[in-house]
């Protein structure tokens, strides 16, 4: 289920040729942990294996595109380079940096396989809201949203094989933080990702629709962490879903547009603005005019990073919050809001509460370093609360002004407390004595 698998293989089938896939496995990536590593490194081997099937040898390169691909192609004889999309900047450098090393006549393509309308294609320029992107993918969803053409066994085998990958070792290799432990609810792969899927259908999509915004009830697909690493495509889980609208009518819509026009509109952010991380370009003007007034409002507290990290704050559901994803590697669509604006009201500066923010989300979310973290509308899909969303109010509005806020949307406890019941949350996730 990956568009620019299924082109490269088409490429190949019609040239006659062998095809290979590469990983290039870097050794430190943001602020991604053991958590993230481990999850991806052995999804990975389930795709290996599925190569092995398919006739299709996969490698393994240690270190970065730049300095290992170009040595590889030439090696290979390979003819032609297809890559996967990301709109981040770091993965855009990696990608431009490989072009510029590849040989002249080598071509490289780019496939849009994180979204189902390509982000270029969905719109050429970055979008307001969710009110301004989602006709413009609603409109293109009939083309787009089509079945997978099956990956086939490959007829073309190549001269040499795949070296043998020593997982563990490349395990060990990893130069990131191992106190970050991996979760146990999660197992990695796509077999396993596919069963987090059909569970969603069988057992919480009918719930959905209505009760989706409450952190006490199983509504909730869980599943970011697929989606986030590739092993499961937004686009299968579609077209899974789907299916059940005639059944579930209000929670099929609500789940296509948090998992498509939603997820979409932080991928067209993130594509067109390159501050998508900073209140400084990446924050409206509006925005960034209401929160430099009251800048210098007096917080009711103030917290370190530590602090925030450990949950020791005054407030126990936001401490239980965050322990939830200190634990899991999960927290809850909708207190991802309410734990952004917190962040905002008990630290020194926007600035600080957007750095520790997304300092915190990608360390110990799985679903971490991802363009939904930067720039989603809402947290009430399967995917990451946008930081920019929650703290400088993009693909927001103005609100009524208040202290600290300004015109940032404000949410708290007393709201929590009438959507859903708080303590029960809190007991749950209640630090250890």
């Amino acid at each position: 289920d990956n568009w620019a698998f299924l082109y490269a293989q088409r490429l190949a089938l019609k040239q006659e040729l062998p095809l290979h896939v590469c990983f290039c496995l870097v050794p430190k990536f943001l602020d991604a942990t053991i958590r993230h590593y481990g999850f991806m490194l052995r999804g990975l081997q389930e795709v290996a294996e599925e190569c092995a099937e398919l006739n299709i040898p996969f490698h393994l390169l240690l270190g970065y595109a730049k300095d290992v691909l170009p040595t590889f192609v030439v090696e290979h004889g390979v003819g032609g380079l297809v890559t996967d999309f990301c709109p981040l900047r770091l993965p855009r450098q990696w990608a431009e940096d490989v072009r510029q090393r590849l040989p002249e006549d080598v071509p490289f393509a780019e496939v849009d396989a994180h979204n189902i309308v390509p982000c270029w294609i969905a719109s050429p320029k970055q979008e307001y809201s969710a009110r301004t992107i989602r006709g413009k993918i609603h409109a293109q969803l009939p083309e787009f949203l089509t079945e997978f053409p099956p990956v086939v066994r490959h007829p073309y085998p190549p001269s040499c094989p795949a070296e043998p990958i020593a997982w563990e070792a490349c395990y060990s290799s990893l130069q990131v933080d191992r106190t970050v432990k991996e979760v146990e609810w999660a197992t990695p792969g796509t077999a396993a990702g596919l069963a987090v899927l059909q569970s969603f259908i069988a057992e919480r999509l009918k719930s959905f629709g209505s009760h989706r915004n409450d952190p006490n009830k199983a509504a909730l697909s869980n599943l970011s962490p697929w989606f986030h690493f590739g092993q499961v495509s937004t686009q299968r889980a579609i077209l899974e879903v789907q299916k059940h609208r005639g059944k579930y009518k209000e929670s099929v819509d609500a789940f296509v547009e948090e998992a498509v026009v939603r997820r979409e509109l932080a991928e067209n952010f993130c594509y067109y603005n390159e501050n998508y991380d900073s209140m400084q370009g990446g924050a409206y003007n509006w925005a960034q005019t209401t929160l430099k007034l009251h800048a210098k409002d007096k917080r009711p507290f103030l917290y370190k990073l530590q602090e925030l990290e450990q949950g020791t704050t005054h407030d126990p559901l936001w401490n239980a919050a965050q322990l939830q994803m200190v634990r899991e590697g999960k927290m809850h669509g909708f207190l991802r809001m309410y734990w952004a604006k917190k962040i905002l009201e008990w630290t020194r500066s926007p600035e600080e509460a957007l750095q520790f923010a997304i300092y915190l989300n990608d360390r110990y979310e799985l679903d971490g370093t991802d363009p939904n973290g930067y720039g989603r509308a809402d947290a009430l899909s399967p995917c990451p609360a946008g930081c920019l969303w929650s703290i400088c109010g993009i693909h927001d509005q103005g609100w009524a002004e208040r202290a600290i806020f300004g015109k940032i949307r404000y949410m708290n406890y007393a709201g929590c407390k009438r959507k859903f019941d708080v303590g029960q949350f809190e007991r749950r996730y209640a630090p250890p004595t």
